[in-house]
């Protein structure tokens, strides 16, 4: 289930606390929280991306514990680049998903796994590989491509790929 994703946010005025309840809510019901992150352009410029993302994890880390996250999702969606023409490049994806990373590892437990991190920011057949291929993205949160089958098949003929290619590594 996607709580916090920047739609609803931006539309409805989602709060880091509504979003943190939608989260305890899906655990609840036995749903797998997909937690949606991410900053806009401004904050992007202003150097707050890290600020950002950070107060939306925190605020359902607040709510369910740090726990909660074993089984939980997260998609990094850079608000900036949805539907804008602008798309992040493979490595702004990357450094984002590693501070995402870093922030878990800094906050340790024993009875912690490390989250999912999805990419979600305008993921198409002409750069899903080079996404993929990036150390900290597990995969990609796909919007509007998978309304095309065509478009949609050579992303997952992507991951699919990339995921071969690490396997055999």
């Amino acid at each position: 289930m996607l709580v916090g994703h920047s739609e609803r946010r931006a539309l409805y005025g989602e709060t880091n606390n509504d979003v943190a309840s939608k989260f305890a809510a899906a655990l609840a019901s036995g749903l797998i929280p997909v937690l949606c992150v991410g900053e806009d352009w401004e904050q992007r410029q202003q150097g707050e991306i890290e600020s950002v993302i950070a107060e939306q994890i925190d605020s359902v880390i607040d709510r369910v514990g740090i726990s909660a996250f074993s089984g939980a999702v997260i998609a990094y969606e850079p608000v900036w680049a949805i539907g804008t023409g602008k798309t992040a490049t493979p490595g702004q994806a990357q450094e984002v998903h590693s501070m995402i990373r870093k922030k878990f590892e800094s906050l340790g437990s024993r009875e912690f796994v490390q989250p999912k991190i999805l990419y979600g920011g305008s993921v198409k057949p002409d750069n899903a590989v080079a996404l993929f291929k990036q150390k900290d993205i597990d995969g990609g949160l796909i919007g509007g491509a998978s309304l095309d089958a065509v478009s949609f098949d050579r992303i997952c003929r992507a991951a699919w790929n990339v995921s071969r290619e690490l396997v055999d590594a």
